[in-house]
């Protein structure tokens, strides 16, 4: 899912077809600058026809300053600031950096706050997640998928997140409880193991469906007497999140 910025991805693809993207840092700053430019735009503008807030500045300073490219594998580089998902493993992928900047934004991220992140991918999510806050816990399923995502947060400076291998369709209930919890990959429900590790106040972001159906981008407030609100988002696809028998 992609907001109106074609004109740009169009730009940046032309740009990798012909060889006339150069790697260079100063370029994939740049690169990086017009992406995040591109998604406020995109974004406000969507907004403004629903009446909804404009994305908060911090996030998109966050965009702005992240180089996604780190978090890709090296052949894939020149694709870092297309606004479209990225493999970076088995089970594992770099988020859309539009859907990132979204989801960020709808959890409302205050600094101090405690923030869980569901399903680590290539790490990306996770550090525009410590932009917001440097108190940030991610569980991953994948052991080798937690330790290489760790490694590239760790040379790139973010060296306080709490990285842990685990089922997190079940969260990390050591780190409870929560400010918030993002869940990076579709679940066909919301456990009611995460919502209890969720503050009262508290708001969860997550695609919620059936691997391969329908899903939709639900965000979850946690309200001060422990009552469970969901507003629907958008339609999204996701892979599902893996992990074993769920009952």
């Amino acid at each position: 899912m992609a907001f109106p910025f074609r004109s740009l991805v169009a730009a940046l693809a032309l740009a990798v077809v012909s060889g006339a993207l150069a790697q260079e840092p100063s370029e994939f700053a740049e690169m990086r600058r017009l992406l995040a430019d591109g998604i406020k735009k995109g974004v406000n503008r969507a907004r403004e026809l629903t009446g909804g807030p404009a994305i908060d500045p911090r996030v998109i300073a966050a965009m702005g300053k992240v180089p996604r490219h780190e978090f890709a594998p090296p052949e894939l580089r020149p694709y870092a600031y297309l606004d479209r998902p990225l493999p970076v493993g088995p089970d594992a992928t770099i988020s859309q950096p539009s859907l990132v900047a979204v989801m960020t934004d709808l959890l409302a991220i205050k600094h101090g706050e405690k923030v869980l992140e569901v399903g680590i991918g290539g790490g990306y999510h996770t550090a525009i997640l410590a932009e917001m806050t440097p108190a940030v816990f991610s569980v991953e399923f994948h052991a080798e998928v937690a330790q290489a995502a760790k490694r590239t947060l760790e040379r790139l400076g973010y060296r306080s997140i709490e990285v842990n291998v685990a089922d997190g369709y079940y969260g990390w209930r050591p780190g409870a409880p929560y400010d918030a919890i993002l869940v990076r990959m579709a679940i066909p429900d919301v456990s009611s193991a995460l919502l209890d590790q969720l503050k009262p106040g508290g708001r969860l972001i997550a695609p919620v469906g059936p691997a391969g159906g329908a899903q939709a981008l639900i965000l979850f407030r946690k309200e001060p007497d422990g009552r469970v609100t969901e507003t629907g988002i958008m339609p999204v696809i996701f892979r599902p999140l893996p992990g074993g028998l769920r009952l």
